[in-house]
């Protein structure tokens, strides 16, 4: 008999030519604690040329198996897959993960626990690095968001006006009420992730999106996932790159959602201090032998610079993300 005390859930996987990695990630969804009546997966294949559908279809028959939906999104961008998994999720609470991560066994449990209070509108789980290679030594946990991997640490807090602005809501590990996806409406198809590309960041508007709704949000760090980190991506060219297209992308976003905070020369003060403080610790730890703090320093100024040129020249020029 079915507990309908117990929320539907729908979790939510987009994917592109990732059938290996996708592979462990089902393996995970389907060995998830949930109940199975109460849980659905869909998988929304962004144009994928691999074995992807072979696989979802293979797992749909899988003996004990949770309801398993394939759908394939032509339109490239992440954002389109993921809005048209969401077109046809059945779930109360929507669960976000991605084509590379290994969620725990309770991942969905201890989300759903978060909703016990009806007050919450949407919960954030920890992000932990699964790496293909050894990371290098120049490569300091405060570098992990161009990864992907999003750790706040081992206490429960609440996201909200006037609470964590420094806790994200990331689509590799979240979850959202129906209810808020029907009012605020899905991802902008305008910042979805594309194949050859660092564009991101519809997952930031999102959660900026809800933050001016005044919606209330968990931080859970129980709700725990691995995000495969592959190798090519440790390297210092990568980081750059990131962090100077994603000061451009954090500016963009801001001019939709400013802050409200004092501004100088059309850039907020506090960032102008902490470019300052970057810059005196960039040269004091590379002097001092302290290279991974001394380049973590250096790819924040950097941050500002792209900051700084979006924020100045944004109306001629300009490409989405998110802020690490």
């Amino acid at each position: 008999m079915v507990d309908l005390a117990v929320p539907s859930i729908s979790a939510i996987v987009a994917t592109r030519n990732r059938a290996g990695l996708l592979a462990q990630t089902l393996d995970a969804l389907v060995g998830q604690t949930w109940p199975r009546e109460r849980l659905e997966i869909i998988v929304a294949d962004n144009g994928s040329s691999d074995n992807t559908r072979e696989l979802v279809e293979g797992l749909a028959r899988r003996p004990g198996a949770p309801v398993v939906r394939y759908i394939y999104v032509a339109e490239p961008g992440k954002s389109n897959a993921v809005n048209a998994a969401l077109s046809v999720a059945h779930g109360e609470l929507l669960a976000f993960t991605d084509d590379d991560v290994l969620p725990e066994p309770t991942w969905l449990a201890q989300l759903a626990s978060a909703f016990v209070d009806p007050a919450v509108d949407f919960a954030a789980g920890r992000i932990l690095p699964r790496w293909e290679s050894d990371p290098p030594s120049w490569l300091s946990r405060a570098l992990y968001g161009p990864l992907s991997v999003n750790d706040n640490g081992e206490q429960r807090l609440a996201i909200g006006a006037g609470e964590r602005d420094d806790v994200m809501a990331q689509g590799g590990n979240m979850a959202v009420r129906a209810t808020v996806i029907a009012r605020l409406g899905g991802l902008r198809t305008d910042l979805g992730s594309l194949h050859g590309t660092l564009r991101n960041g519809e997952d930031h508007e999102f959660f900026l999106r809800m933050r001016y709704a005044g919606c209330q949000g968990i931080y859970e760090p129980t709700a725990l996932v691995r995000h495969w980190v592959a190798r090519d991506r440790l390297t210092p060219a990568y980081f750059r790159r990131w962090l100077y297209e994603n000061g451009r992308d954090v500016a963009r976003l801001e001019s939709s959602y400013p802050l409200p905070v004092s501004r100088l020369l059309g850039v907020p003060r506090y960032l102008w201090r902490e470019a300052a403080v970057n810059a005196y610790r960039a040269l004091r730890f590379a002097l001092g032998g302290d290279r991974p703090s001394g380049f973590a320093a250096a790819l924040r100024v950097l941050w500002f610079g792209g900051y700084i040129r979006e924020a100045w020249l944004g109306k001629m020029a300009g490409t989405f993300g998110t802020r690490v």
